[in-house]
């Protein structure tokens, strides 16, 4: 049996060379396991369930609404900042909503009219995920969420940045 002894730095002790070097290696270390979680309780939060996505090329999220869109949309208006882009979403549904549904026993196309403004405020509250899922994988797998990871958790490299 034999001891090797190995010197130990911290990522903020290692070159910039080297830091570059291991943040490549290291690229997808924040979106290994089910990153979505965060955005996806925030969206059931509010009365949608988002039951897939894609942030490649064809960005999209699919889901369905665990409310009435009224309740979706007054969930949202509660609970996100008013900067958010599902607030104005949901704003904006509402000012087209509430007056169709006001008058809807009146008219017989008010039923389809409120489930036509229905549909679409789903499917741009799925694009406004979307954007918020594609958002948030572009920041996890940047260059500042990976050092943020590696020096959370202490991760030690030699000199030439492998890990120990």
């Amino acid at each position: 049996m034999r001891t090797i002894r190995i010197k130990a730095y911290k990522f903020e002790e290692l070159s910039e060379e080297v830091q570059t070097k291991v943040i490549d290696k290291n690229y997808d270390i924040n979106v290994h396991d089910e990153w979505w979680d965060g955005v996806y309780e925030d969206a059931r939060n509010i009365g949608l369930k988002i039951t897939g996505f894609d942030t490649d090329r064809n960005r999209h999220a699919t889901g369905e609404f665990l409310l009435s869109a009224n309740e979706v949309a007054q969930n949202i208006l509660n609970e996100h900042g008013d900067m958010c882009e599902t607030y104005k979403t949901a704003e904006n549904f509402m000012s087209v909503w509430q007056p169709v549904f006001n008058d809807y026993m009146e008219t017989e196309e008010g039923e389809d009219k409120l489930i036509d403004l229905e549909t679409e405020f789903l499917n741009s509250l799925l694009e406004d995920y979307a954007m918020t899922l594609e958002k948030e994988s572009e920041y996890l797998m940047s260059e500042e969420a990976i050092k943020e990871t590696l020096i959370a958790n202490e991760y030690e490299y030699t000199k030439d940045g492998k890990s120990i």
